[in-house]
């Protein structure tokens, strides 16, 4: 077992996903920054501009977008599991297969979950943030809308998967797959180690008007898999968070539905505490159907060093 990144103290293998995560986005920023120019006569900033008025401009955007997903949290977090340990897969819960009441119980539960983190997200719009904070969630939401034209059956699938499929599995890999893991392991603490995450998840998207409820959601994601032991039951539930959105859009672009997506449908009060107590009791019917649940390790042995 010498020489695989378990048998470090975990705050080294913290530093090291930390620093890999870095690496990678430079390199990744770095590439963008040469190639982009040369392929579409667009830097990064002129593409997110122009996309709003030139539809030419949105599968460049989206390349970029499933790039940056990939190299900077898949790659990454794939180089540390190979270095963790010889079974990464098995380690992380990637070779179990999920029950079929562990995914309707998984289903159920994120959408009890929703009013809850709306409410987060109706609190998070009057925090007293810098006006500078607010022009760039305006932006951010422009980009997104822009992103989210559909005009055809295939920029729909396209989205799909270059929004909703590919980062959630990207984003669960290395957050909740290796960072969580981590972070049980340094602080001993599993719950406290799921609030951790779920901070760094919120902070590391850049979006002070969203950090509340992205912080719940990625309690969530976090709670899911550390009572399950198993990663696919996260990433689904990150691909449904994902996927509404894209699915939302394209029914009221083609009139399907009449809902603008793109406006905040505020609940009563009572809805987020209903929402609470409901996804609660989920959890604990999850945790009995999950037998093997995330565990700290145990400290590494002189035996498994030799």
């Amino acid at each position: 077992m010498r020489g695989y990144l378990k048998q470090h103290p975990p705050i080294l293998q913290f530093i090291t996903i930390i620093g890999f995560y870095v690496g990678f986005l430079a390199v990744y920023l770095l590439l963008m920054g040469a190639l982009i120019p040369k392929l579409t006569g667009y830097t990064f900033v002129g593409i997110q501009e122009g996309i709003l008025t030139n539809p030419a401009l949105i599968w460049p955007q989206r390349i970029i977008q499933f790039l940056y997903s990939v190299v900077s949290f898949l790659v990454p977090a794939a180089v540390f599991a190979h270095l963790w340990q010889p079974y990464p897969a098995e380690y992380m819960g990637f070779d179990r297969r999920p029950s079929m009441m562990q995914l309707v119980l998984t289903i159920v539960l994120f959408f009890c979950a929703l009013p809850f983190v709306g409410a987060l997200a109706e609190w998070n719009q009057s925090w007293n943030v810098p006006a500078s904070a607010r022009e760039m969630q305006a932006k951010a939401e422009m980009l997104t809308k822009a992103m989210l034209r559909m005009p055809t059956v295939g920029d729909f699938i396209a989205n799909l998967v270059l929004i909703a499929i590919v980062p959630a599995i990207t984003e669960e890999f290395f957050f909740r797959g290796v960072l969580q893991r981590i972070l049980i392991n340094m602080t001993r603490m599993r719950w406290m180690s799921v609030i951790f995450t779920a901070i760094i998840f919120s902070a590391i998207h850049f979006e002070i008007m969203g950090f509340a409820p992205r912080i719940a959601l990625g309690f969530i994601l976090g709670a899911i898999y550390l009572i399950s032991g198993n990663l696919w039951l996260a990433i689904l539930a990150h691909i449904i968070n994902n996927g509404m959105l894209v699915v939302a859009f394209y029914l009221f672009q083609h009139g399907i539905t009449h809902s603008d997506p793109s406006k905040d449908d505020f609940l009563p009060w009572y809805y987020a505490i209903i929402s609470v107590v409901v996804t609660v009791g989920l959890f604990w019917a999850l945790t009995k159907r999950s037998p093997a649940p995330i565990q700290v390790d145990p400290p590494a042995s002189d035996e498994d060093e030799d």
